[in-house]
């Protein structure tokens, strides 16, 4: 299948939506999502004789797509903030935002999340939208399990902070 234009052509079709919405959620930016969505279709059609047939092939390509979108943030040496610690007042339910009177929408929320710092933005993209549990959000960002459940329990209330004030612009970051 690797010499197969046709059949790459027919891959591409099926998978370059889903792949594409993960490299903008972890790109934060439409130019640098189409990069790495080109890039990730290079390397998987170079790699598609070591597909073992293991897990699908769509979870073969997500987890591609996820390791390079991440190798190119920590390339660009963008600053990636996690914090270990946090304090306990947070963890009580009763300092935690509500969502009660706060109008809810994909685009509201799409545009909130854009606002998150990156790290919390990355854990929250992973964790909510790809399905990663901690361990495995642990091991990808080689950060530990406490600091990914602190850095999505930071950007869920950064989200609910963010819908609350208003503060969303509604344009696209190109």
């Amino acid at each position: 299948m690797s010499g197969n234009s046709k059949a790459m052509h027919e891959l591409y079709k099926l998978y370059s939506g889903a792949m594409f919405n993960i490299c903008y959620r972890m790109m934060n930016n439409r130019v640098d999502a189409e990069d790495m969505l080109q890039e990730v279709f290079i390397e998987a059609f170079g790699k598609l004789n070591s597909f073992r047939f293991e897990s699908t092939f769509g979870a073969w390509i997500k987890r591609i797509t996820v390791n390079r979108c991440i190798n190119e943030i920590k390339r660009r040496k963008l600053p990636v903030e996690y914090m270990e610690t946090m304090p306990d007042s947070i963890y009580r339910e009763e300092n935690e935002p509500s969502v009660d009177d706060i109008e809810l929408s994909v685009e509201r929320i799409k545009h909130a999340m854009a606002l998150l710092p990156d790290g919390y933005r990355i854990v929250f993209s992973l964790y909510m939208l790809e399905g990663y549990d901690h361990e495995e959000i642990s091991s990808i960002l080689n950060i530990s399990q406490s600091t990914s459940k602190t850095q999505l329990m930071r950007a869920k209330n950064r989200i609910i902070e963010i819908l609350k004030a208003g503060q969303l612009e509604l344009t696209d970051k190109n």
